[in-house]
């Protein structure tokens, strides 16, 4: 698969669901990617990408936006409070906020900062225990705190059980977005991301199918 063939798949998914592919952004996961397949999706012109860690992403994207010029790259992992500053410092949004405390955290460095990167909730549609992510019953008290708080939370991620048809999870999670006036939905990876484009995703989180599966 490649960078090509993705898109090629995007904007056939979007056009058999009479969607504009051009509101459906491709999160190019290079978590755990070495430089080499990387630097291929960058000169190709690809300027969004997903990373789960923090001290990984900070090891790597400022020497590539200095040379690439500006790059958007989204934290898709979970992110501890004490990390909280230099997320803030270096992605464009963040897809991983599940808790109070790190609501709160994200809200005093807002304050402190000055800016805050665009907030995705995580929903753990399936109720794995394993799963980081807000029970759906407390999804919509959860969202309302964060706003209460100033936070810029634009929309809903959620990983569903791999064991599970995707297509339910997706359609929940759309319900929840809309009831709560949430226009972006970050879900559907390599396998299901056409169902995602279905049920209305608006960012799809794309890694093995571009990069090849992880070493």
């Amino acid at each position: 698969m490649s960078l090509d063939e993705i898109t090629t798949r995007i904007s056939r998914a979007a056009r058999a669901h009479g969607r504009d592919a051009a509101a459906i952004r491709l999160i190019a996961v290079s978590k755990e990617q070495p430089a080499d397949r990387v630097l291929p999706v960058l000169r190709a012109g690809h300027r969004l990408f997903g990373e789960n860690r923090v001290q990984e992403a900070a090891g790597k994207w400022p020497d590539w936006r200095a040379e690439f010029g500006p790059l958007d790259v989204h934290l898709l992992g979970p992110l501890q409070s004490n990390k909280a500053r230099a997320a803030m410092e270096l992605f464009q949004a963040i897809h991983s906020l599940d808790r109070p405390k790190l609501a709160q955290t994200l809200a005093r460095l807002a304050q402190d900062m000055g800016t805050c990167p665009d907030l995705f909730v995580q929903v753990n549609t399936g109720a794995e225990p394993q799963k980081a992510g807000v029970l759906p019953d407390d999804a919509d008290d959860f969202i309302a705190q964060c706003r209460a708080l100033d936070l810029p939370v634009v929309g809903l991620m959620c990983i569903p059980p791999v064991d599970e048809d995707p297509a339910a999870h997706f359609d929940a999670l759309a319900q929840m977005a809309a009831r709560n006036g949430l226009e972006s939905l970050s879900m559907g990876m390599s396998d299901d991301f056409e169902t995602a484009i279905a049920h209305g995703a608006t960012h799809v989180r794309v890694g093995s199918a571009i990069f090849g599966a992880r070493k």
